[in-house]
């Protein structure tokens, strides 16, 4: 007689950002085996680890409980679709727990006290309930934070390929050590992290439409190819029966400003491309916070039309610098030339 195992209940723990008194966390609960990403995988082992990646059994409204190392927790329901988000102001500094980096170490399990769990725990199904995250608290002594898109911004992506074939390909038969970051870019981001006095530790975050399953993939990616650490912020699939409330404005567009809300006393750096909406999104923030936007630098992508778009619209904003570039090394220029790095 054939023996069918299930899947464990795990929670995936994803990095955010959060404030001195303001935790935002986010995570997804899954029925799922932990993915095992790792370098020179056979094309056999990209294809089951990508197929492993989008075939998820969510665990619908789970209770799910957060502990910081000072024994202070929350708790949170997930939704529909497994995502779970702690959104909480808290009346401690959450800088007394950060380590020398600004991340705050955190746990998260499953609430043990319901009916749910009790019945998982019965069929075996709870191997671990201990798994870990962090969030990044930015000093407040940063020079600046720095926002950046991921494809053809840091990484060769093809998200102006006919019908985005390159991009698929890239997804699905590529794995993250045999992705190609744009020429420089590691380095210049080192330069931007560490800052003028090349020893700060100003906040990077990652911006992506890519999905929230392709978090690890991605993770995994800028860890290899040297960027520094930093959230990294994707969005909820849609699918055609999907009914989680829509947001008000695209997620590229959401997650921005929430992050210069989150941070109302930082000045920022944008980083996007040519290819798709990155300049709108920049153009109308720094049209929103003129004095917080010290420059917006967008890489050039193989499309005419859509270069000479952003050149033109380049060519007339006046509120801060805006830079079509082609190469890295021109933006490592003018930043330097302006002071914000070494």
């Amino acid at each position: 007689m054939a023996i069918f195992t299930r899947d464990p209940w795990i929670l995936d723990v994803y990095r955010t950002y959060s404030g001195e008194k303001h935790l935002y966390i986010r995570g997804r609960a899954l029925e799922d085996q932990p993915l095992k990403h790792y370098e020179q995988q056979t094309l056999y082992q990209t294809l089951r680890n990508t197929w492993r990646t989008f075939k998820t059994d969510e665990i619908r409204n789970a209770q799910v409980r957060l502990t910081l190392s000072n024994g202070q927790f929350f708790t949170t329901k997930a939704d529909h679709e497994g995502y779970f988000l702690f959104d909480i102001k808290t009346d401690f500094n959450l800088h007394d727990l950060t380590d020398e980096e600004g991340y705050l170490l955190l746990t998260v399990s499953f609430d043990e006290d319901n009916s749910a769990f009790a019945k998982a725990k019965r069929q075996k199904r709870i191997k671990i309930n201990k798994f870990t995250g962090e969030t990044l608290v930015p000093y407040s002594e940063a020079a600046y934070g720095v926002i950046s898109d991921i494809d053809d911004t840091i990484m060769h992506t093809g998200v102006t390929s006919f019908l985005k074939i390159r991009v698929a390909f890239n997804t699905f038969f590529k794995n993250y050590d045999r992705r190609l970051p744009l020429k420089g870019a590691a380095s210049f981001y080192q330069l931007l992290h560490r800052g003028p006095s090349s020893k700060d530790q100003n906040p990077m975050f990652y911006l992506s439409n890519s999905p929230w399953n392709l978090y690890k993939y991605l993770e995994k990616f800028l860890d290899f190819h040297g960027f520094p650490k930093g959230p990294i912020l994707l969005r909820d699939f849609p699918t055609p029966w999907d009914r989680t409330p829509k947001l008000k404005r695209p997620h590229k567009e959401h997650e921005l400003l929430n992050i210069l809300k989150h941070y109302p006393d930082m000045k920022f750096i944008l980083i996007g491309d040519s290819g798709e909406h990155d300049v709108d999104y920049y153009k109308d923030t720094a049209q929103q916070f003129p004095d917080r936007i010290l420059a917006i630098y967008l890489r050039s992508v193989e499309h005419k039309k859509k270069m000479q778009r952003v050149q033109s619209i380049a060519d007339s904003f006046t509120i801060c610098p805006m830079l079509l570039v082609k190469e890295s090394k021109e933006a490592v220029v003018h930043a330097r030339a302006n002071g914000w790095i070494v």
